[in-house]
């Protein structure tokens, strides 16, 4: 993942000037690297350490969509709907 495609990330989902680890972030810059790892497992089909990680991450991604769900519900429907999140 580029650097100017995740800070572009980060300044559309922060909540202030100065946020860079806020649910919303988090989770966006979580599913574009699930996104960038899954276009990588397609051509590699035996790389099991990437695969590993994608695990790890979706996990990650998991429990931070759960909790944001918890704590705000709209601003979770908001967030998945840009995202396209199920």
């Amino acid at each position: 993942m580029d650097k100017e495609i995740k800070k572009e990330l980060i300044i559309k989902y922060r909540l202030h000037e100065k946020d860079g680890g806020s649910c919303d972030v988090q989770i966006a810059v979580l599913s574009m690297r699930i996104k960038d790892l899954s276009e990588h497992l397609k051509t590699h089909k035996k790389d099991q350490h990437t695969r590993y990680g994608l695990l790890k991450l979706v996990q990650r991604r998991r429990k931070l969509i759960s909790y944001l769900k918890r704590t705000d519900i709209k601003k979770f429907e908001v967030l998945a709907e840009s995202l396209e999140l199920r």
